[in-house]
């Protein structure tokens, strides 16, 4: 019989406060760092960028599966979160264990060396816990291991230089003490956003690896609390909900998609982050869920101006709980469910499946901020109302930084007066 572990992905909060002024922009109006990829890391920004195209395709196949699977709810998850996760376990894989998995993260082994895609990770995880000003971007990984399993020094090496791994002798015998270990770790390296993430252990598990996320990140531009005001959100043709919905009136970065039906508004933040908020026409967010890909991102990039408008968007938060073992199956990882699993790098026991995949992800957006300590621009604004864009109906949001050229949360808010 295979002893069975979790693998728990856990996303922190994600708050955004608001704080300050406008970035440079080239004659475009487009941010300069946008597209280019920060080379003050040196190599290591070489290295994550071999992984930015599949790590975004693995995103968002991944976000169309999820998308497919709970249709009319809200959605929130770190993609990148995943991938690290996973690469991880991908260390102590072996055969077609191993190749499903890096494979089900969209690397073409032909392509690309095992051992490129682990330095890549190694560095994107050490440039994102660096973020330079302004953004709070903590990230880790962590092993709860039952004290029969002798876990070998390769791996035990190797995930401690390559992923920041710590590693910790649980009790699984005892469900209710091994989960309040678990949860308190989790608690407290996510500042609190992230509770109750493992519940219902089962005394059969060997072995729990946990990664997590926490992102604080403030709004260059600030909305101002008092602006803030409820307003009506319509969440389909027959629910109409009230959401406190902040307001500002300026510049932003704005594009209209005539081919997907789709207005974009990026937005910074103090830092490296920025967000894209994708609100498609209505009925037509079906088909703008099932043809994101980086390339219409890409296309949204290039084609961004400044426009002036009034921008309504909604103050709320929402939290996903995901048991994503079927969604990584569908994407062709499969063997490291089932007794085909070879796992054998991590113990040298080829008795190890992984039994559940756990994310638990959590998104607050306010207004909240300190003012901008130096003297705020002066905007020259024109005598017409300029138009109004509204954030009233499901809508995208999606966290990217552009150091690393990451797609760090995507989320979908159908209904953001539910907060799970």
């Amino acid at each position: 019989m295979k002893t069975t572990f979790y693998l728990s992905l856990l996303l922190a909060g994600f708050q955004v406060v608001a704080h300050g002024q406008l970035t440079p922009t080239d004659h475009n109006g487009h941010d300069p760092s946008e597209h280019k990829h920060h080379m003050h890391h040196g190599g290591k920004a070489i290295a994550c960028l071999k992984l930015v195209p599949n790590n975004a395709d693995f995103a968002f196949q991944f976000f169309r599966e999820v998308a497919q699977e709970a249709p009319n709810k809200n959605i929130f998850f770190s993609p990148v979160s995943i991938s690290v996760a996973l690469a991880m376990l991908a260390l102590g894989a072996r055969s077609a264990t191993r190749s499903q998995i890096l494979e089900g993260l969209a690397f073409n082994l032909t392509e690309i060396q095992e051992k490129e895609i682990h330095e890549g990770f190694h560095n994107l995880i050490h440039m994102l816990s660096h973020p330079e000003g302004g953004v709070q971007l903590n990230m880790g990984n962590a092993i709860f291991v039952t004290e029969k399993l002798k876990l070998l020094k390769t791996f035990l090496d190797d995930t401690t230089a390559l992923y920041q791994l710590e590693a910790f002798t649980t009790d699984f015998n005892n469900p209710t003490e091994a989960e309040k270990q678990v949860n308190d770790y989790i608690e407290r390296k996510t500042h609190g956003k992230i509770t109750n993430l493992v519940k219902d252990m089962d005394p059969q598990t060997a072995m729990l690896l946990a990664t997590f996320v926490f992102f604080n990140g403030s709004w260059e531009k600030p909305f101002k609390p008092e602006h803030t005001e409820e307003r009506e959100f319509f969440v389909d043709t027959e629910t109409t909900v009230k959401v406190p919905m902040m307001y500002q009136m300026g510049v932003f970065d704005f594009y209209f998609d005539e081919e997907l039906s789709c207005t974009v508004v990026r937005l910074h933040y103090n830092g490296s982050a920025t967000a894209f908020l994708v609100l498609p026409a209505k009925g037509k967010m079906k088909q703008l869920e099932q043809t994101l890909d980086k390339e219409t991102i890409q296309k949204w990039s290039d084609n961004l101006f400044q426009s002036f408008m009034r921008l309504y968007f909604p103050k709320f938060s929402i939290s996903g709980s995901y048991e994503v073992s079927n969604t990584l199956s569908k994407m062709g990882i499969v063997d490291v469910f089932t007794n085909q699993a070879d796992l054998s790098g991590i113990a040298g026991t080829p008795e190890l499946k992984v039994s559940k995949v756990v994310h638990k992800a959590c998104l607050d957006v306010d207004e909240r901020g300190t003012e901008a300590a130096a003297a705020s621009a002066v905007h020259i604004m024109p005598v017409a109302l300029p138009p109004t864009i509204e954030f009233s109906h499901p809508f995208l949001m999606l966290i990217f930084d552009r150091d690393t050229n990451s797609t760090l949360f995507i989320g979908k808010i159908v209904n953001p007066s539910i907060t799970s």
